[in-house]
């Protein structure tokens, strides 16, 4: 199983940048479905952009598409470069990997190796 952690999350004004890195150990990225999701207090974790196929295949939610850019680098770094953030994408951001058939557009239960988080918070 691959160990995750997040960094790079923090407090930004509205319509600026952030990029979030997790870490992976035990295992390498290019094996998994790797995903960030998000979850804002009382609200379900939402999928907001995956990467699978070695990075060679990503999808975004609707909410974040022209804004959000996931990649990865080497074997064990995966990034969310984020612009244009909005206070609706304050939320705390998750890295997560699946080796499930039909991750890369699957719900978060299909994900069985999470990170801790990681805050971002947009004011406006």
């Amino acid at each position: 199983q691959v160990l995750l952690v997040e960094s790079g999350g923090g407090s930004v004004q509205a319509g600026g940048s952030l990029r979030l890195t997790c870490a992976a150990s035990g295992d390498t990225v290019s094996k998994y479905c790797m995903g960030w999701f998000r979850q804002a207090p009382g609200k379900e974790r939402e999928g907001v952009a995956r990467i699978a196929n070695g990075g060679s295949v990503t999808d975004y939610a609707d909410s974040v598409k022209g804004r959000f850019t996931i990649s990865q680098d080497g074997e064990t770094t995966l990034y969310l470069q984020m612009h244009s953030l909005k206070p609706e994408d304050t939320a705390m951001y998750y890295c997560a990997a699946s080796g499930t058939m039909g991750c890369l557009r699957g719900p978060a239960y299909m994900y069985d190796s999470w990170g801790q988080g990681t805050q971002v918070t947009v004011s406006s």
